[in-house]
């Protein structure tokens, strides 16, 4: 059946430099994939290619041939010398093969713990593969597998729940502090990236509009545009903030743009309806005072990088729990894969021995001379009696999980004691139909 080998880099193991050389473009995935199954035995293949990491998964004959088939195919299709290139490659084969994809899909090994974006880019490179055809029933259950673990740990842990980035950060505060935000208005005072992609991501939680100002009004102009919202003159910021319930601030000014008189004065006008300020300024933009303020909320950047940390934490001890998933899965994988040469094994040997049991039949009769329907039956009654009693302790021993000996090597033991050749396994194991799918017939999920 093979074994499975996974070969490749990540952020961890090679510079962006590196990653980039060693990338495989979407428009180039199918040449790629047909290159990774050509050589002798490798009979499937998947290619991961994401910015942080360029791994191959492959179905090989032999683990070692399999992981050097892999090295010397990057090598050559990228241009890159074999021995500068094995500084930043790992492999795994066979079970730690299975845990690392495992991992990977359900975003343990990711650059930020718990990232959702890892899961649809394995999803879209087992869709390459079934799309070129060089996935068959192994890899197909092998991902389809993974794929369910990462529903596990996402379902079962809070490992993706809390922020672990500024700008997300700033949505969770804002939900925590303001509730609902379909009829909070966000106002963006100046140009910082970090401000932008909050505001993005506050339009998408829901909040209902938003106002941009800038000290370059036709840069304010632009970025409404893009948000479909409403420029602000920068002189005009005072009479406009009272529209404002959520303030994202990043101007680069050397002093505070808003003082606590400001805020006061702006609240009061409200009604006293909350103020949410989240000041991505250094220096800052916002008097911290204005913190002081009933019903105004004052976070700097230090404030977003705190809550950050905590949940970083919270993450890595989800982690923990997460980890736990992916063993108990990993074990269950292997059941499966261990299950794939068991069954067509002992479909081999009783095919083997009731051919021996026909032949021995056929003789007896002849020398008996007794061709007639109840002689014949006697003799087969009796030979299948003996059968059954001579291959009972072997098929015994491969179904159960013996201590000191895995099934694999069981398996090993029994097709050498009886001589069952490997090509009458491939038949049996085409003939029961243990594994599921179909090579290259199965969609992207």
């Amino acid at each position: 059946m093979g074994q499975i080998v996974i070969v490749g880099l990540n952020h961890r193991t090679a510079p962006v430099e590196v990653r980039e050389r060693l990338a495989f473009p979407a428009d180039t995935i199918g040449h790629a994939l047909r290159g990774v199954v050509e050589p002798r035995g490798i009979s499937e293949g998947v290619i991961l290619s994401t910015c942080n990491r360029v791994e191959v998964c492959v179905l090989a004959d032999e683990g070692y041939r399999g992981t050097e088939a892999v090295r010397e195919f990057l090598s050559a299709y990228h241009g890159m010398p074999a021995k500068e290139l094995s500084e930043y490659l790992y492999h795994q084969t066979g079970e730690e093969a299975v845990r690392h994809l495992f991992r990977v899909a359900s975003s343990l090994d990711s650059m930020v713990l718990g990232e959702p974006q890892i899961l649809g880019q394995v999803k879209d490179a087992y869709g390459y593969a079934a799309e070129f055809k060089t996935i068959g029933p192994v890899l197909d259950k092998f991902f389809t597998k993974a794929f369910s673990v990462a529903k596990r740990v996402r379902t079962e842990t809070r490992v993706a729940n809390s922020a672990v980035s500024v700008s997300y950060a700033a949505v969770e505060l804002a939900k925590k502090i303001l509730g609902d935000l379909s009829d909070k208005t966000v106002m963006l005072i100046g140009a910082g990236e970090m401000c932008e992609l909050a505001a993005r991501h506050l339009l998408s939680a829901g909040a209902k509009g938003i106002l941009v100002t800038n000290r370059t009004f036709e840069r304010a102009v632009r970025l409404a545009e893009e948000f479909d919202g409403t420029p602000v003159r920068f002189d005009e910021l005072s009479s406009h903030l009272k529209r404002a319930d959520i303030i994202l601030s990043s101007t680069g000014a050397p002093h505070f743009i808003l003082k606590r008189e400001d805020v006061e004065s702006v609240l009061r006008v409200r009604k006293n309806r909350p103020m949410f300020f989240i000041d991505m300024a250094v220096p800052r933009d916002i008097d911290p005072d204005a913190n002081e303020i009933d019903n105004v909320y004052v976070y700097d950047i230090d404030d977003l990088n705190n809550v950050i940390e905590t949940n970083l934490e919270e993450r890595q001890r989800e982690a923990a729990r997460a980890e736990e998933i992916v063993a108990a899965e990993v074990a269950a994988f292997r059941r499966w894969l261990e299950s794939q040469q068991v069954t067509p094994t002992i479909v081999s040997l009783r095919r083997k021995f009731e051919e021996i049991k026909a032949a021995e039949v056929a003789k007896a009769v002849s020398a008996l001379g007794a061709d007639d329907p109840k002689t014949r039956k006697v003799i087969e009654s009796l030979a299948s009696s003996i059968l059954n009693k001579v291959l009972h302790p072997p098929i015994a021993s491969l179904k159960r999980e013996s201590d000191g000996r895995s099934p694999m090597e069981t398996v090993a033991l029994v097709r050498e004691i009886f001589d069952l050749p490997e090509e009458e396994a491939e038949e049996a194991r085409e003939r029961t139909g243990d594994a599921p799918g179909q090579g290259g017939s199965v969609g992207s999920p």
